[in-house]
């Protein structure tokens, strides 16, 4: 795929965004056909969305090969209310955000887990919100899900815990409530098991080409809870018990 065509499909997601006629596929010929492709396409609309202020990361297993999207400020949000308008489809999950304290610039050497962990400063509990710049989610490879900033729509991050060396999060409880129910709980639920890894990969090989990680981003470390289907009107509450709550209203 050249150049071009890398930039046709990033100019058919940024019109989608901007229009919100959502598309049915990437204009023929700019399909990724490999992960650089998918990747060379997210980096692209993210030039277009801003400085680089997150990230989020997940991988199918405890082995697999991770995946990353750049995150911006547009989409990241307090506890509170976000607005439906926002949103194509709304698809909510529980998640375990880390917040750095130093920076982890790009570098040849692979970063150590005791290196990740130092810059960690704070650990939040989170809700990410799935959306899709595509017409149907479900008939989307995952190629195309990672170009259009891998199904991301927005992040509502709870305070922050500095004590958090304690969490364990393949043993951490959580809990997500819709509509004052009860929808999901489990025990980890994080289908990449052990989120340090993620983070290990995202600083040593997933952020390099944007940079690096920087003091003050945040990394959401993929679902705990899957993936829930909501309506306008929605209240959606995570607890991560010893980590802490996060709520939100998307009105």
């Amino acid at each position: 795929m050249s150049t071009f065509e890398h930039e046709r499909a990033a100019q058919a997601l940024l019109d989608a965004r901007r229009t919100r006629r959502w598309i049915e596929a990437l204009p023929p010929g700019t399909q990724p056909a490999q992960e650089s492709d998918a990747y060379a396409i997210q980096e692209l609309v993210a030039a277009e969305l801003g400085a680089v202020m997150g990230w989020k990361v997940g991988a199918a297993t405890l082995h697999s090969e991770p995946s990353r999207a750049p995150l911006h400020a547009a989409t990241l949000f307090e506890n509170g209310d976000l607005p439906a308008q926002m949103f194509h489809v709304m698809g909510v999950e529980a998640e375990i955000v880390y917040r750095l304290g130093r920076d982890l610039p790009p570098r040849e050497r692979p970063y150590a887990r005791e290196e990740i962990l130092a810059a960690v400063h704070t650990m939040h509990p989170a809700i990410e919100i799935v959306d899709t710049r595509f017409a149907s989610l479900s008939s989307i490879d995952a190629l195309c899900q990672r170009a259009d900033q891998q199904n991301h729509g927005a992040l509502a991050i709870g305070p922050g815990l500095e004590e958090w060396s304690d969490i364990d999060p393949p043993r951490q409880i959580v809990r997500l409530t819709i509509n004052d129910s009860l929808a999901r709980e489990n025990t980890g639920g994080n289908s990449a098991v052990d989120p340090v890894r993620l983070l290990q990969w995202l600083a040593s090989r997933g952020s390099s080409r944007l940079g690096g990680l920087k003091a003050g981003q945040i990394i959401t470390t993929g679902s705990c809870t899957g993936t829930i289907f909501v309506e306008p009107g929605a209240r959606v509450r995570a607890e991560f018990p010893g980590l802490g709550t996060v709520e939100l209203a998307i009105a």
